[in-house]
């Protein structure tokens, strides 16, 4: 069986519009379209095949001219569509899917020596001999915002090169020039060299146009340059800062090549954006050009384990490629950890051992702890940066210190609070500086990390709870402040940063632990773009852009150690070896408080461990796909499920085990392999999650080298809080030195069923089976079913220029609002595809006083948000593509509000039921007396006597070949929806 390309129809959210610029014609939008058939990967004997079957695709659909193509990661093109040839390509045979273009932006001075690589005894030392020697003869690809060409930190390598052969082998088959110098004057175009060995950039989708970007892989920004600098920079190379000597830098493979794949640009508001279509792109480049690790510090999918990038992610790992991916930067909110497939390898960030401590002094006395640079500054006046600014400045640009924002009148001599978030932190020290100031206390509005940055006058970083204390000082009388100096005492490490994205994902609902690992991603100095950095060529930055490149370039020193090894192998290698303990021998910490594997995955990379684990688990495609077949994604579009199977998403062949939903006693499987040179017997060891019993199947192994063994784990509850995590541990250990490490989560629950079953029609049934994790009996409870109530408006087109940050009514879009109030159960709004024409998009964002709270975009006219709160939102309905002629047809959003009682319209027998662990209990939901052409939403709560343990709802759609019911539309002088609260409260 060849490899198994996989295809879902969701896609991920993004809160960006893609530029106008993006598109050829004004009635046009960028797609990506996915074509059958596996990607080529690295054989160029499928290529033919491909091609051929893309050209036919493309003459059957009319479309003449091609943004870009794919081959080697992911089979299909990108193009401006009209919504007709969108229609009209998504009905030929042979293409798979169509998804919309979609924007994606960006998410070491002692990290050497805190991660065990530096010195005599260190990882360079022992495996390669020397730092010069570490991670030759392999290829980190770095897909982000270009390279500075002149840092330092990427300058030629000495010559001869000893791995030459290997490179050449890799890199130059093919003949294709890799290196495009790009346009503009000598100053902005690049050239390569022995280190930086190949650079493109990508703009299909039309975000390179900010004036200043370089037409080139030149970058601007400063990203890219950190990130490919952090895991493959030269060794030993003096950093300065401001004019200031910081240190030496080093990457992690010092000897390891370089290749860049700009696909981000620096846009006018200072963010690093890019399009699907070119994100994919480089990917999809980089495979074929013989990459052996990718790193990707890119934001992406929360929800999904599929979508093109991760399909692309698919078919590089299947072709050999270690990817590395950042966690995201949306913490400490829980999961909101991004890139949560199994064949990536997702990094969550934390401190290390640089400490910069500094405080501020206020007039009254009292001083709080912060973190900074720069020398102490005696008492002087404190403002804030609320009240000192320019009257023609915007207000919030005032409070963020943007620069030109600041009265010098106000802040000359003074000392500046200002407000973290939007500009950067660098920014407003340098605005400050410009009016005038003599000091800035920055203060983060929400829990947050600390950060040391490198400011062009002292600074000091202080918390929350600090902030708002010398805020509300600063509006007593003459207030004043003075500044520390730093105090370089070495902190407890590693701690998490406050903003790396934890779990447990929502792709898989938590059945796979991600993040995978913790890496250092804090205040991480490594080269800059002097364009972006006040003419650095070093800086410090933090971020899980930060981490994931440590782990690249780690997992790249030992692919050179072990070029054999598979990418899982490398994966698993990495999370077994990888230490739960920070510097104090405590447990690694988050906010002051125990962190969990949500936080930190396996744990703190190792690098020494990870080149002899003795035992790896690994999984390859095949696994992959039964695992997205176990979660329910590749077979709402594919039918390959019956093909491979599915499986249980816990029984992943993964280094960590996790179980979302533990109804009494559930058995997972995995199967280990003997990477060492001999054979050694291995002895488990379990912590037990609190609450569970762990039970290891056979409990010892015997292992001959390159054999496997497999073995179960029975988890069973005993006391745990139901619907609340629970984590312990696995270890395998031999007399050979080898300690393999797996992370166990488990989340018991009182009884495990469906989240929803679906009907049609006036009156049927529809089976719920629930799995019992308790002795006792099961009572329902009915709520609904509710009608929708429809909201439709006439719109005129379609566009893809609406904005989530700026959001606005136009000829394509309606807003209306909706009140959910106590007592409500369930609250939803929907589009259904069965309302619209053939070829429709619509998508849907809610917001609540003024905040984007949720939003649905997938390519369809299907989309679903769930309202989890009360009170008032406004919904903007955007129409992102139509077929021709459809204006006279309205657009129709659906609101559903299920209250506390039953309707009368739905039962459900029994009505109570025995249950006992791991019996299996069917129950019948059956409706009648419904308007065949309405929808309806209700449901089933089944409790054990005192409380409710689990709800699954129940959905109607209208009976088939029905005209959709008349609606009362909400005219645009009425725009709220209010629905008087149910008679009885909820629970």
């Amino acid at each position: 069986m060849g490899r198994i390309l996989l295809v879902v129809t969701l896609v991920a959210s993004s809160l960006f519009a893609v530029p106008v610029a993006a598109r050829a014609r004004a009635d046009t939008a960028l797609y990506i379209v996915q074509l059958a058939g596996d990607p080529a990967g690295r054989q160029e004997s499928a290529r033919g095949r491909i091609r051929a079957d893309r050209t036919a695709v493309l003459r059957r659909a009319g479309i003449g001219r091609t943004v870009t193509v794919y081959e080697s990661a992911f089979n299909g093109f990108a193009a401006a569509l009209t919504p007709a040839q969108k229609a009209r390509v998504e009905r030929i045979p042979g293409v798979r899917r169509v998804w919309k273009n979609e924007r994606r932006t960006v998410d070491t001075i002692s990290t050497p020596d805190f991660l065990g690589l530096a010195g005599d005894t260190g990882v360079w030392s022992k495996q390669f001999g020397d730092p010069s020697r570490a991670g030759e003869g392999m290829i980190i690809g770095v897909v982000d915002t270009g390279f500075w060409p002149e840092s330092p930190s990427l300058a030629p390598l000495p010559e001869p090169r000893p791995d030459q052969a290997v490179i050449d082998r890799k890199w130059y088959a093919g003949g294709v020039d890799k290196c495009d110098e790009g346009t503009g004057t000598a100053q902005q175009r690049i050239t390569c060299n022995n280190k930086v060995i190949g650079a493109r950039y990508y703009d299909g989708s039309g975000f390179g146009g900010w004036e200043s970007e370089f037409r080139s892989p030149r970058d601007y920004d400063g990203h890219g340059t950190h990130t490919a600098t952090t895991a493959a920079g030269l060794h030993d190379i003096p950093a300065t800062i401001n004019g200031d000597p910081v240190g030496r830098v080093s990457g992690m493979a010092p000897a390891a090549r370089i290749a860049v794949y700009k696909a981000l640009w620096r846009q006018s508001d200072g963010e690093g954006s890019g399009g699907t279509v070119d994100l994919l792109d480089a990917v999809d480049d980089a495979v074929s050009d013989g990459v052996d690790v990718l790193n990707y510090s890119v934001s992406g999918s929360s929800a999904l384990v599929v979508d093109p990038i991760e399909l692309a992610f698919y078919n590089a790992a299947a072709a050999g490629v270690f990817i590395a991916t950042s966690a995201g930067n949306s913490g400490p909110d829980a999961s909101t950890v991004a890139h949560n497939a199994p064949w990536v390898t997702t990094v969550a960030a934390s401190t290390h051992n640089r400490g910069a401590d500094k405080s501020v002094t206020l007039g009254n006395g009292k001083t709080y702890a912060g973190a900074g640079q720069g020398p102490a500054v005696p008492s002087a006046p404190l403002v804030d940066a609320v009240t000192a600014g320019l009257k023609t400045a915007e207000p919030g640009k005032v409070e963020l210190c943007y620069p030109g924002a600041l009265d010098p009148a106000a802040v000359t001599g003074k000392i500046v609070l200002c407000k973290r978030g939007v500009n950067p932190r660098t920014d407003k020290s340098i605005a400050v500086r410009d009016a005038g100031g003599v000091g800035m206390v920055l203060y983060n509005p929400d829990e947050n990390s600390l950060n040391t940055d490198y400011h062009v006058i002292p600074t000091v970083h202080v918390d929350h709870h600090a902030g708002a204390a010398i805020k509300a000082y600063v509006r007593t009388a003459a207030p004043t402040a003075a500044l520390s100096a730093v105090s370089k005492t070495v902190p407890r490490a590693p701690a998490m940063a406050a903003f790396s994205s934890p779990g447990p994902a929502v792709a898989g609902g938590g059945d796979l632990i991600k993040p995978d690992i913790t890496a250092p991603g804090v205040d991480i100095v490594a080269g800059v773009s002097p364009a972006g950095h006040h003419g650095n060529l070093y800086d410090g930055e933090s971020g899980t852009s930060m981490s994931s490149p440590h782990v690249a370039g780690i997992a790249t020193l030992v692919r050179a150690a072990h070029p054999t090894w598979t990418p899982s192998a490398v994966q698993s290698a990495l999370m077994t070896t990888a230490s739960v303990f920070d510097s104090d021998d405590g447990m690694i910490q988050r906010a002051g408080e125990l962190a969990s594997p949500f936080d930190y995955g396996a744990g703190h990379v190792t690098p020494a461990r990870a080149f002899d684990p003795g035992l790896v688990y690994e999984s390859g495609p095949q696994d992959w796909a039964r695992y997205a077949c176990g979660l329910g994604q590749l077979q709402l579009v594919s039918d390959w499920c019956p093909t491979v199977g599915a499986i249980d998403p816990s029984d992943l062949n993964y280094p960590s085990i996790a179980v979302a939903a533990l109804p009494g006693r559930q058995t997972v499987t995995r199967t280990v392999t003997n990477v060492s040179a001999l054979p050694s017997v291995y002895v488990a060891t379990v912590t037990a999650p609190p609450g569970v019993t762990v039970t290891v199947t056979p409990s010892t192994l015997t292992v001959g080298a390159g054999q496997s063994a497999t073995f179960q784990i029975t988890i069973t509850r005993t006391d745990a809080a139901y619907r609340t995590w629970t984590f312990g541990s696995l270890t395998w250990t031999d007399l050979r030195g080898h300690t393999v490490r797996s992370p166990i989560g488990a989340r018991p629950v009182a009884l495990a069923g469906p989240g929803e079953v679906t009907g049609t029609g006036a009156a049927g049934t529809a089976t719920i089976e629930l799995t019992g994790g308790y002795t006792g009996s099961i009572a329902t409870k009915v709520h609904g079913l509710a009608a929708s109530t429809v909201t439709e408006r006439r719109l005129a087109g379609s566009t893809a220029a609406f904005v989530p940050t700026a959001p606005a009514t136009g000829p394509a879009v309606f807003k209306f609002g909706v009140t959910v109030p106590p007592g409500t159960e369930v609250a939803r709004l929907a589009t259904f595809a069965a309302d619209h024409a053939p070829g429709t998009d619509l998508d849907l964002y809610v917001y609540q006083d003024g905040e984007l709270v949720d939003r649905s975009e997938g390519t369809t006219a299907e989309e679903e948000v769930a309202l989890t709160s009360t009170g008032t939102f406004e919904v903007y309905v955007v129409r992102f593509a139509a077929p021709p002629d459809v204006d006279a047809r309205p657009v129709r959003a659906h609101t559903f509000l299920v209250g506390g009682t039953a309707a009368g319209n739905l039962t459900v027998t029994p009505q109570v039921s025995p249950v006992r662990p791991q019996q299996v209990v069917t129950f019948e939901a059956a409706w009648k007396g419904l308007d065949p052409a309405k929808r309806y939403l209700g449901m089933v709560e089944f409790g054990d006597g005192s409380q409710a343990r689990a709800w699954t709802t129940v959905a109607i759609g209208p009976a088939a070949g029905l005209p959709p019911a008349a609606v009362s539309s909400v005219s645009p002088s009425a725009p709220v929806l209010s629905v008087s609260p149910p008679v009885v409260s909820g629970r």
